[in-house]
C-alpha cells in the first residue's frame, strides 16, 4: 500500500518532461490575484476607516460634553466649567483625557479672498499630539499662558485659498444677530495639513479666552469639553455611559448636558466607512468564487489527464480515499504557490502606496488627498488561513470525481 501511495504521488508530481499543464497555470495565476486583490481591498478600506477615524478624533475628539440644546451648532449655549462635572468624567469607565474648547463661527477676509471659517480656542490641557503630527509650517499656537496671544494655526487649505503664510497677520470678523459685526487680528503660527479637506478648509486654532473674549463669555463658559479614550470602538458605550451619569445627577451643574460620540455627531462620515465594510465583504467573496472554479477546473484537468494512473492504482488495490488525497495535496501546492505570489504582490503594492503615496484621490469625493493602506498581522494571517482552507475544503467535491474512474475502463481506454 505504501509502495503504490509513493508511486501516485510520483505520477501526479509534473516531471521536466511533464510540465505543469495551462490549466494549473491558470489556477496559479487565479488564486494569486485574488489573494492580490483582497489584499489590496482590505488594506485600503482598513486604511480608510483608521485614518478617517484617526483625523475625526483629532479635531473633535472621542466624546464631546455639550449643553443637549446646542448639539451640532456653532453658536450653541455655553457650558458653565464645573469641578463636579469635571470628576464625573473623569471617573467615568474608559476615560483617558479632557480638555474645554469653545467655537465661534466667522469670516476670514484677505485682499485676496474671503472665506468662512470655525474658530476653535483650546487652553493648556489640549492634547496637541494629531495637529504636531500634521504641521507642516511654523509652529503650534501658544495657548494656556499666564499671557493670551493671538497666534493662530490654520489648515494649509485655508492658507492657499487666502494666500497667507507663517507670520502674517490676518482678520476675521464674527457677526451675531442683531449685533454689529465684531473684528479681531491674528497672527498665523502654523500651518498644517491633515488631509481631511472638509474640515481643514474650515477649522482655525487659537487660545481658548481669544474665543470667550469675542462671545462675551466669563472665563467659566465654554462650548464643552472634548473627551479622549483609548479606542475610538468605546465612544459610543462611554457617551452613553456619561449621558446617563449627568442625567440622574441631582447638581444643578449638569442640568441640560449632555456626552455625544464623534459618530453621533457626524452619521454620514461614519456611515460612510462602515459601508465599505459590505464593499469588502463583496470583493472577497468575488475572489473565493473565481479561485474556487479555476481551481476546481485544474483539478479536473489533473484527474482527467491521469485517469490511467487512477485506474492502475486501483487495480493495485489503493482505496479511493487516499487517491482523492494525492490530488487535494497536489490542490493545496498549487493553492500555495498562488499564495505566495499573491502576498508578494498584494502586500509589495501596500508598501509600495505607503512609501510613495503614489495613487492620489479628489478629497471632494473621499475625504482623503490620497489612498490610505493599513496592513496588521492578525487580518492577514486570517486571510490566508481562511483562503487556503475555503479553497482546500471546496475542492473535496471535484476530487471526488476519483471515485467514479473504474480499473478496466481506464486501462483499456488508455
Amino acid at each position: 500500500m505504501n509502495l503504490s501511495f509513493f508511486i501516485a504521488r510520483r505520477m501526479a508530481r509534473p516531471s521536466p518532461e511533464n510540465r505543469p499543464g495551462v490549466m494549473e497555470r491558470i489556477a496559479v495565476v487565479s488564486v494569486a490575484l485574488g489573494v492580490a486583490v483582497m489584499i489590496l481591498a482590505l488594506a485600503v478600506i482598513l486604511g480608510f476607516k483608521r485614518e478617517v477615524a484617526a483625523k475625526m478624533t483629532g479635531f473633535a475628539g472621542h466624546v464631546a460634553v455639550t449643553d443637549v440644546r446646542g448639539v451640532g451648532t456653532l453658536d450653541a449655549e455655553p457650558v458653565v466649567r464645573s469641578a463636579h462635572v469635571e470628576e464625573l468624567i473623569r471617573t467615568t469607565e474608559g476615560f483617558r483625557a479632557m480638555a474645554p474648547y469653545a467655537l465661534r463661527g466667522g469670516i476670514v477676509r484677505t485682499a485676496d479672498a474671503v472665506e468662512g471659517i470655525v474658530l476653535k480656542g483650546v487652553d493648556g490641557s489640549f492634547d496637541w499630539r494629531f495637529f504636531r503630527e500634521w504641521l507642516t509650517e511654523g509652529e503650534l499656537p501658544r495657548v494656556g499662558d499666564s499671557v493670551r496671544t493671538k497666534d493662530a494655526l490654520l489648515s494649509r487649505t485655508l492658507a492657499d485659498r487666502l494666500r497667507l503664510g507663517v507670520g502674517d497677520r490676518v482678520e476675521m470678523l464674527f457677526v451675531e444677530p442683531g449685533e454689529l459685526p465684531r473684528r479681531d487680528r491674528f497672527k498665523v503660527s502654523g500651518i498644517y495639513a491633515s488631509g481631511l479637506e472638509d474640515m481643514d478648509g474650515a477649522v482655525v486654532l487659537t487660545d481658548l479666552r481669544n474665543v470667550q473674549r469675542l462671545a462675551e463669555w466669563t472665563p467659566e463658559k465654554v462650548s464643552g469639553y472634548e473627551i479622549l479614550l483609548d479606542d475610538l470602538a468605546g465612544a459610543d458605550a462611554f457617551a452613553a455611559r456619561l449621558s446617563d451619569a449627568l442625567l440622574y445627577d441631582e447638581s444643578d451643574d449638569t442640568r441640560n448636558l449632555v456626552a455625544t460620540s464623534v459618530m453621533e455627531r457626524y452619521p454620514n462620515i461614519f456611515d460612510w466607512l462602515r459601508a465599505h465594510d459590505v464593499n469588502g465583504a463583496v470583493i472577497v467573496v468575488i475572489m473565493l468564487v473565481v479561485a474556487f472554479f479555476n481551481m476546481a477546473s485544474a483539478l479536473m484537468i489533473l484527474v482527467l489527464e491521469r485517469t490511467r494512473m487512477i485506474g492502475l492504482l486501483k487495480a493495485f488495490g489503493m482505496p479511493d480515499g487516499q487517491l482523492r488525497r494525492i490530488f487535494l495535496w497536489r490542490a493545496a501546492f498549487i493553492t500555495l504557490r498562488g499564495l505566495a505570489w499573491g502576498n508578494a504582490a498584494g502586500v509589495g503594492l501596500c508598501l509600495l502606496q505607503r512609501a510613495t503615496h503614489l495613487v492620489k484621490l479628489d478629497a471632494e469625493g473621499y475625504l482623503l488627498s490620497e489612498v490610505p493602506v493599513a496592513l496588521g498581522w492578525g487580518w492577514w494571517l486570517l486571510l490566508n488561513a481562511g483562503f487556503v482552507a475555503a479553497i482546500v475544503a471546496l475542492l473535496v467535491v471535484p476530487a471526488c470525481v476519483v471515485s467514479t474512474v473504474k480499473p478496466e475502463e481506464a486501462i483499456r481506454y488508455e
